[in-house]
């Protein structure tokens, strides 16, 4: 039977409602459902979801692993906002901002501990494997956030190193969910390597993605601060690029922008944003973010399962290459 995205994207929100995390202390658990019902685009679950529909009927089989993906994803938002002071998180005031810090950073540990728990309802004949691979990429997504920490305290990143840290703190949860799914249907470890190989390079485009959204969003669809990166001096792949470039006057004007203590956030916004564009930086970062969605295609080509299910990925693909939040 043909699973649209839809369908499945019904599955995964109808399984997140019904969970409970928890009930006592309401402290603790409160934020969990608090943060998981706040949406999002649910990449993740579906992926994995549709890892194992390349291969297998009834993907809703294995949901609970998909929420464990889900799950493990929050917890990593639910920390990352507490370490970046965000007061946002799709539109809706942060954990850390509606309670406090150290909620934060137990309700969080806790969502580790449920995802793990959700995993328990794998096969035993796929159990061991399952959380082997849970558990590299779970290791790879800190490696990449402390990347991404100490690239804050250093003045120069390459661009190799930051598609290196983008690579683990965000592609490879996405490559990750396919290969987890694909596992859960029994496929072999070439079908396993290519949906890994499409979700890490789909991965890294959608971080670029969320680069240039960061600065070019429409604000009201965005769900964030626009602009957000170049107030906090984030070394994006823009800024890493701008810096590159910019030369004589230009390259001072950014420095200045990127010392200055005290400023009015629109104006650093609207001035950076300026230099950008007088580089070409958001054309550079769409270009270099289209390879990685052709490399993502490469593999999906690669890829033995029906043309039909195939397109599901594809389709999946073109909508974050359009998505405008």
């Amino acid at each position: 039977m043909q699973q649209p995205i839809s369908r499945l994207q019904g599955l995964i929100e109808g399984h997140i409602s019904k969970h409970n995390y928890g009930e006592r202390p309401i402290e603790l658990y409160e934020p969990i459902s608090y943060l998981m019902a706040l949406g999002g685009k649910r990449l993740r679950p579906l992926l994995t979801l549709i890892g194992y529909y390349m291969f297998k009927e009834h993907p809703s089989k294995i949901l609970d692993q998909a929420l464990a993906v889900e799950v493990f994803h929050n917890f990593t938002l639910m920390h990352d906002d507490i370490m970046d002071e965000a007061p946002l998180r799709r539109g809706q005031v942060t954990v850390h901002e509606k309670w406090n810090s150290n909620t934060a950073i137990l309700s969080g540990d806790v969502m580790l501990v449920k995802a793990y728990d959700l995993l328990l309802a794998t096969d035993k004949k796929y159990l061991l494997k399952t959380l082997k691979l849970f558990n590299t990429c779970a290791a790879e997504v800190c490696e990449g956030q402390q990347m991404d920490m100490v690239f804050e305290n250093r003045k120069t990143v390459t661009e190799h190193e930051y598609l290196e840290m983008i690579r683990l703190k965000t592609a490879v949860l996405l490559g990750t969910s396919l290969r987890l799914g694909a596992l859960l249907a029994g496929a072999d470890k070439a079908n396993q390597q290519a949906l890994y190989k499409f979700g890490v390079n789909i991965g890294i485009g959608f971080q670029l993605k969320d680069d240039l959204l960061d600065v070019y969003a429409d604000k009201e669809k965005f769900g964030k601060q626009v602009g957000g990166d170049i107030i906090a001096n984030k070394k994006t792949f823009l800024l890493i690029k701008a810096k590159e470039l910019a030369t004589g006057r230009m390259e001072q004007q950014l420095q200045s922008w990127l010392e200055l203590k005290d400023f009015n956030g629109e104006e650093k916004v609207k001035g950076v944003t300026e230099i950008y564009n007088s580089l070409g930086i958001k054309q550079l970062a769409e270009v270099k973010m289209n390879e990685y969605f052709e490399s993502a295609h490469s593999s999906l080509r690669k890829l033995d399962a029906p043309m039909q299910r195939k397109s599901m990925l594809k389709e999946f693909a073109e909508s974050l290459i359009g998505r405008e939040s």
